[in-house]
């Protein structure tokens, strides 16, 4: 089976290349070991972040790098052999934190961020997907009136830069929006141009479902070698093997190692996190996606139930999982959200995000292979910046000038 380009990886990132070199009228073959949307993409907080303008950086500050060490927190814990793996990507991450390239690296990130609702719009009409789409924004809630207010500033200054909108609610507010929260809360951020996606995979399924009516294929293979052959590549896969002029590596957290054999040693690591859906009575539901800011947790109103989703674990891929953390978010959950009901599922969700110690993903061609195209890294924000992603890779593939600049974005910057 021979394609013109073969795109490996079925999250939401490779799905919207994908759709894009299609609807440009490439021969398309999608390739993923599961179904699209199946992986990391199926299991995030279901939020297309306009607002995420700040990614989000290692701590800097004694007080929580201290705060960290017992590991008992919700939104960041570890592992020693994960700590140990990624020791130098991790010292990168911490260094690129610091103000002097932090403030840099917003204006890059956010170039991609800005266009996010944008470009989903065009795919989400195409994959005829709106009713699992919500345009009524999200809470970020905090108890400390300190950091209301401090968020209110960095929202302030993203409405100015980047036109991010918002609206800041007081305790009584956020009562006449959420009357289920405990009582005594400072208040929230109301992103308000942000959406919600009241499930994920199923619309990483209907964007890839589109794609296939454009004329492109998918194949559920596992992938096993890709090798560079004459003027394009072979791809080995545990049912036969494809040929291609153009292969895209969107593999996600599985990116780097799978480039090692090919002699890119990228610095890449994985935040891991877990997720839960629970019960709550329909009178009782939550209006809005809701993130407990000073915890580090969403509880998101899906389909499937009410969706716990912790913060990070900075752990190996194929560490064995933890239930400390998900247990302890749930404990916050129950404090802030006292209607949230059982669990729905006899053990939680398990994935990674892949991260490089800048913030921002890989995004462009292979420094030393004609053909090879790279994307991912996207951290915390692949389900976001997929659409945005998948429209620069096909107008760099197909030599158009692209949306924003590029340069920040390039393989070769480490």
């Amino acid at each position: 089976m021979s394609r013109e380009t073969v795109v490996l990886g079925a999250g939401m990132v490779g799905v919207s290349i994908a759709w894009h070199l299609a609807r440009r009228g490439r021969s398309v073959l999608l390739v993923d070991r599961r179904p699209p949307g199946q992986e990391t993409s199926y299991g995030n907080g279901g939020l297309i972040q306009r607002e995420a303008v700040r990614p989000y950086t290692f701590p800097r500050e004694l007080g929580k790098l201290l705060s960290a060490l017992p590991n008992r927190r919700v939104d960041i814990r570890y592992q020693l052999s994960g700590i140990l793996q990624f020791a130098g990507p991790l010292f990168g991450y911490w260094r690129y934190s610091a103000p002097r390239h932090y403030e840099r690296i917003i204006a890059e990130y956010a170039s991609l961020i800005v266009l996010s609702t944008q470009e989903h719009e065009p795919m989400i009409e195409a994959a005829g997907a709106a009713e699992l789409i919500g345009k009524e924004g999200w809470l970020e809630v905090h108890r400390s009136q300190a950091e209301l207010e401090r968020r209110q500033r960095e929202a302030e200054d993203a409405a100015r830069r980047f036109g991010v909108t918002h609206a800041t609610c007081d305790g009584d507010g956020l009562a006449r929006l959420e009357p289920q929260l405990c009582p005594g809360l400072a208040g929230a951020i109301h992103w308000t141009n942000s959406w919600s996606v009241a499930d994920p995979g199923a619309l990483v399924a209907a964007y890839a479902a589109s794609f296939q009516q454009q004329g492109g294929e998918f194949l559920q293979a596992g992938i096993r070698q890709l090798t560079p052959l004459g003027e394009g590549w072979r791809i080995d896969t545990d049912t036969g093997t494809l040929a291609a002029r153009d292969v895209v590596v969107a593999l996600g957290p599985w990116a780097g190692e799978w480039l090692k054999g090919l002699g890119y040693r990228l610095p890449t690591f994985v935040k891991r996190g877990y997720h839960m859906h629970y019960g709550a009575a329909q009178e009782r539901r939550l209006r809005h996606w809701i993130a407990d800011a000073d915890a580090g947790y969403i509880l998101a109103p899906m389909r499937a139930g009410i969706r716990l989703t912790t913060g990070a674990e900075l752990a190996r891929l194929d560490a064995p999982p933890s239930q400390g953390q998900l247990d302890a978010a749930e404990r916050k959950a129950r404090e802030l959200y006292p209607a949230l009901g059982g669990r729905l599922e006899a053990e939680p969700w398990k994935g990674a995000r892949p991260c490089l110690p800048d913030m921002k993903p890989v995004i462009g061609p292979a420094p030393r292979h004609k053909g090879l195209w790279l994307a991912f890294g996207h951290g915390h924000q692949g389900f976001t910046m997929g659409p945005v992603t998948g429209r620069l890779m096909a107008e760099l593939m197909e030599g158009e000038p692209t949306a924003v600049d590029m340069a920040p974005f390039r393989a070769d910057r480490f």
